[in-house]
């Protein structure tokens, strides 16, 4: 019997997180917004905490063994998920040939083209990322309009909130 399971070979486990989740293998997506920038670290409660400037101490309320990473966050969305999310990078192999992209005057601004970025290893020693951006390609309509519809606030990040809770 040479039936399949699934209904494709590629088919993957929808997510309906908000939030981008780099786990091993290729994830291909388009940057749709600018970055905020900032620094983050998680409480003892697991809840990150961000602010837009260093942290001056230590917190106190820092999980045991955390630390303060300098982070990216921006809309995206995933083809893999299918739906916009936000991805927040504190890789720095992430965002260093991120950022050698956007200086590089051939390939310039993330949103301007797709970008793939590939896993290997699970554990914090043995991770590598890789980052390839696609050719240059226009956004399709439909992402672009549910993008405008969806209103995301990436400011509220720093207050805790839920960027895609709707302001009143």
């Amino acid at each position: 019997m040479s039936e399949t399971f699934f209904p494709s070979a590629d088919y993957k486990i929808p997510t309906s997180s908000n939030y981008m989740k780099v786990t091993e293998g290729e994830h291909t997506f388009r940057i749709l917004s600018s970055a905020i920038v900032g620094y983050v670290y998680f409480n003892n409660e697991n809840k990150p905490i961000r602010s837009r400037v260093p942290f001056e101490e230590t917190p106190a309320d820092i999980k045991k063994d955390g630390r303060i990473n300098h982070f990216w966050s921006f809309v995206i969305y995933n083809y893999d998920a299918k739906r916009l999310q936000i991805f927040e990078v504190t890789q720095k192999t992430i965002q260093t040939p991120l950022k050698a992209l956007i200086d590089n005057p051939k390939w310039g601004s993330p949103m301007s083209y797709d970008l793939t970025i590939t896993r290997k290893g699970s554990g914090m020693q043995d991770t590598e990322y890789a980052v390839m951006p696609n050719p240059h390609t226009e956004v399709e309509p439909a992402i672009l309009e549910a993008f405008e519809k969806a209103n995301i606030n990436l400011n509220a990040l720093y207050d805790g909130e839920d960027p895609f809770k709707p302001t009143t």
